[in-house]
């Protein structure tokens, strides 16, 4: 096979990522890596390094599609949310140059960002979501007739990683933060067990070839901290069904809520979610993936192909540069 590099775009801590990545391709081709930061550590982990501005200034892209010249890119992808439009909306420029953007489409991508979006997707087509409100009133009224109850979450419309979010249990506190911040919305509570889904659709075939799914034990900053891995049927197939139905492509992270044994669809993370390495040291081995389909290979259906009851617990680790 080819040589295959790969470009890592805001890799910031994810040095696992950038592990698996150089572990698959086994010298057979090179893991580059960008940030913002010279302290950011996953960078290091890779063959070379770029540091590049804010996704949000001018000429970034540029930038970017100059690296995947320069470096003979066979691939491209983010660690996050936010540049995954950005990646998306500029796929013919990539490709121009030789480089495949390993994600969703624009228009796919917008729709994971923003959460009313995603709200209103889900009930159209009928699966079990957490009911959303970007109208403060038309909320109070559902409070007051027992359609909607506390607590709630109030949260940003755009945003990701849990940035703030917050729990509230009485009106006043709605009013409060929404007479401080503009573009919230108010999401129903849902209890029960939280679990994260790690896909992968295959970018040549598009058909869904991998799941690993796990509860989610403890969170921490937005990301599973403490997880182990089971398996079931239903659930497969309801993702199965998703993802069909929502023309996702490549490594997606979905979280669901399982609640009196019916499974709630919560978020989409077009991306390679921070719980990950869970799926990868279980067998689920979404680089290989990747490569393959970088190769003109078509990837088997090994859906489900991974050990259960195993236990991700995450520590802290520190690497450690002179300047």
């Amino acid at each position: 096979m080819k040589p295959i590099n790969i470009l890592i775009l805001s890799a910031g801590t994810r040095n696992k990522i950038v592990q698996y990545f150089k572990k698959d391709l086994s010298g057979n081709g090179r893991v580059i890596a960008t940030d913002m930061s010279t302290i950011a550590p996953a960078i290091y982990e890779a063959d070379k390094y770029y540091i590049v501005p804010r996704i949000t200034e001018p000429g970034y892209i540029d930038i970017i599609l100059d690296i995947c010249k320069k470096e003979n890119i066979s691939g491209v992808l983010s660690l996050i949310d936010p540049e995954l439009s950005l990646l998306a909306e500029n796929e013919d420029k990539f490709k121009a140059v030789g480089t495949t953007v390993i994600g969703s489409s624009y228009e796919l991508c917008e729709r994971a960002l923003d959460k009313m979006q995603m709200f209103e997707w889900l009930r159209s087509h009928g699966y079990n979501c957490a009911k959303s409100y970007v109208d403060k009133n038309e909320f109070f009224a559902d409070v007051k007739t027992g359609k909607a109850n506390y607590p709630v979450f109030v949260k940003p419309v755009r945003g990701s990683a849990s940035i703030a979010i917050s729990k509230v249990f009485d009106n006043e506190t709605v009013d409060l933060l929404f007479n401080h911040s503009d573009n919230l919305m108010i999401q129903e509570y849902l209890g029960g067990q939280e679990i994260g889904a790690d896909c992968y659709i295959d970018l040549l075939s598009g058909e869904l070839v991998s799941v690993f799914t796990k509860k989610k034990i403890v969170m921490r900053a937005g990301e599973t901290d403490k997880s182990v891995s089971f398996k079931d049927e239903k659930l497969f197939e309801l993702i199965k069904k998703f993802v069909n139905e929502s023309g996702w492509r490549g490594q997606i992270d979905i979280d669901i809520f399982e609640i009196n044994g019916e499974y709630y669809i919560s978020e989409v993370n077009p991306r390679f979610g921070g719980g990950y390495p869970h799926a990868y040291e279980c067998g689920a081995d979404h680089m290989k993936l990747i490569v393959n389909n970088l190769n003109g290979i078509v990837n088997s259906d090994v859906i489900g192909n991974y050990k259960e009851n195993v236990y991700m617990m995450k520590y802290n680790e520190i690497m450690i540069k002179e300047s």
